[in-house]
């Protein structure tokens, strides 16, 4: 792993440079995608099973997933497997539920009534991720927000592959109470459920992890649909001192290396002497990782070890890092919360390792990542649901506010709207 040493300062000024270098890096991908969307756009379903040969090595006649497909995916899972996603699914609902919002109407003054509706949007797009894995985990995430909230239709994609859609993404599609399924992935899936095809309906919002192309189509299709946030690749980032131990800090830093080469671990550390035990550590427990290959890569070209002199520093860097998921392997570490100013999900700890949130505490695993956790939050209900504002006045109200609206109104220039306060009194 490289090292950063020094002050906070000079850390944080070799870390930007890193991060441009990255976005520069990912330009070049962007007239691709835009190729894509359009083809897609003219010509639906065609484009998405040639980009399906193209992309996947897939011959596809049909872009859906039947519902007895569905249902035999889901007899092929282990029972333990499925009696695991059920207690996921459990605990992603009573956690996801305290985040629901609801209308609320004032009457504080006499003739006036203000609020606001609660509406859930009509139809959602879930992108699931494939690849290298399959992510189970994903589909529970971001359906059951969605259906916490109210969703009328959920409409999942997922990539295609030799052997079909695996079992347990149907298992879990099944479970979360996916409506509609087809298979699809990449940059084409995004152009699809923003724009619609014969096959696939038009959504209102994109939600859901995905490569650099599905992130990036993502973005270009935003303001036609919404989307949840630009993903890039996993990360997480570890607080830790002396105190920590070094062999759950490796395997914590290695639990996200192996999700792909782009992925960044990052230890955050004022002790040298740990550092070194943990570097020690990681290389120990790569020899025996089955995606040793993976992540090996990730370590050695996104991996970094930092040390600061002190814990201020610390959370300095961190809060700079902006990490998705974030460790702090300190003692007492809950008295350091609120040190922490951006951060996807945060971990308290030495037995709140990350892969908890990823698969059974509740807490979303749908994350800001790159440093957007700075302005982005979890996946939640509130990313499935719209507010409407809603104002009634009495004229007898309206008599009591008419000359300061239309004094504001002239004094911007905006004659017809002083006059239309003023045509219901005269």
């Amino acid at each position: 792993m490289k090292r950063l040493t020094g002050d906070a300062s000079d850390v944080l000024t070799a870390l930007l440079a890193e991060r441009k270098q990255t976005q520069e890096e990912t330009k070049e991908i962007e007239e691709q995608v835009k190729q894509i969307i359009q083809t897609v756009e003219q010509n639906g379903d065609q484009a998405l099973k040639n980009y399906s040969k193209q992309f996947d090595q897939v011959v596809l006649t049909d872009l859906a997933v039947s519902e007895e497909e569905i249902e035999q995916g889901y007899q092929r899972v282990e029972p333990e497997v499925i009696a695991s996603l059920i207690a996921a699914k459990e605990n992603i609902i009573s956690y996801h539920k305290k985040q629901k919002q609801y209308d609320f109407f004032d009457t504080e003054k006499a003739g006036v009534i203000r609020g606001q509706l609660v509406l859930p949007l009509e139809r959602v797009g879930v992108y699931v991720p494939g690849g290298t894995a399959a992510y189970p985990s994903s589909v529970l995430m971001n359906v059951l927000p969605a259906k916490i909230a109210g969703v009328k239709e959920i409409i999942m994609v997922t990539p295609p592959t030799t052997s079909g859609i695996p079992d347990v993404i149907l298992a879990a599609a099944k479970i979360a109470g996916v409506d509609n399924i087809f298979q699809i992935g990449g940059a084409q899936a995004v152009a699809a459920l923003a724009y619609g095809t014969e096959s696939i309906p038009k959504v209102d919002k994109i939600v859901g992890p995905g490569n650099v192309y599905v992130a990036t189509a993502k973005k270009q299709v935003f303001g036609l649909v919404g989307i949840d946030m630009i993903a890039g690749p996993s990360e997480i980032g570890i607080i830790a001192d002396d105190t920590a131990n070094p062999v759950y800090v490796a395997a914590d830093l290695l639990s996200q290396a192996e999700h792909d080469t782009l992925a960044r671990a990052i230890l955050v550390t004022n002790s040298k002497r740990f550092a070194d035990q943990v570097e020690k550590e990681i290389e120990q427990q790569l020899k025996t990782l089955p995606r040793k290959t993976i992540a090996e890569k990730a370590i050695s070209d996104h991996g970094r070890i930092i040390i600061v002199p002190t814990l201020e520093a610390m959370f300095t860097v961190m809060n700079e890092i902006a990490p998705e998921h974030l460790e702090v392997q300190l003692s007492d570490p809950m008295s350091y919360l609120h040190e922490i100013k951006h951060a996807g999900s945060i971990f308290l700890g030495a037995y709140a390792s990350e892969p908890v949130g990823d698969y059974f505490s509740g807490t979303n695993h749908v994350l800001p990542t790159s440093g957007t956790a700075k302005f982005y939050s979890p996946l939640g209900v509130y990313d499935f649901v719209k507010y409407s504002q809603v104002t009634y006045y009495t004229k007898e109200a309206l008599a009591q506010a008419k000359d300061a609206i239309t004094t504001l109104a002239r004094k911007e220039g905006l004659e017809a709207h002083a006059r239309a306060i003023d045509c219901r009194f005269n």
